[in-house]
């Protein structure tokens, strides 16, 4: 899909603001209700957009820990590959995933509410899994900066 003008406003208003009703985005972007209602399903309907959620301070909900992971497999071949996203993808405490150029295969960022539920983590879950040959972790102690607003021009 290609986005103009229009498409690139809406989805920065929808990102401040994803409860934001159709008439106050309309207004927002300049158009009528109706062009906005249809640009928007538009762009949920090509994948654009994915979703709509709440966001959650971490702190709020007793999960004030933040670990960074970088993980190195035996080998790179398509099977472990596989079997690694795929056991990765069930665990809630992921928040984030990458497969990774470089030194690493995978990095990795878990939430977690102490360093016993870490440590449970990464006995109970991680070093179970088959091919994983290093895991190294780092702790966040301050968060700096954390958005999910892309920045579109």
């Amino acid at each position: 899909m290609q986005l103009d003008h229009l498409d690139r406003r809406i989805l920065q208003e929808l990102q401040r603001d994803g409860r934001i009703t159709n008439q106050a985005l309309a207004e927002r972007v300049g158009l009528s209700a109706t062009p906005c209602l249809r640009r928007v399903r538009l762009l949920e309907a090509a994948g654009v957009i994915t979703g709509y959620v709440a966001t959650i301070d971490q702190q709020a909900v007793d999960l004030p820990v933040s670990v960074f992971i970088s993980i190195k497999l035996e080998r790179q071949r398509e099977e472990e590959l596989d079997r690694f996203a795929s056991a990765v993808a069930g665990w809630p405490e992921v928040m984030e995933c990458y497969l990774m150029t470089g030194q690493r295969d995978y990095l990795m960022r878990v939430v977690c509410a102490d360093l016993p539920a870490y440590e449970s983590f990464l006995k109970e879950k991680l070093t179970r899994l088959d091919g994983v040959a290093s895991i190294e972790s780092s702790f966040a102690l301050t968060q700096v900066k954390h958005t999910n607003v892309l920045p579109i021009g």
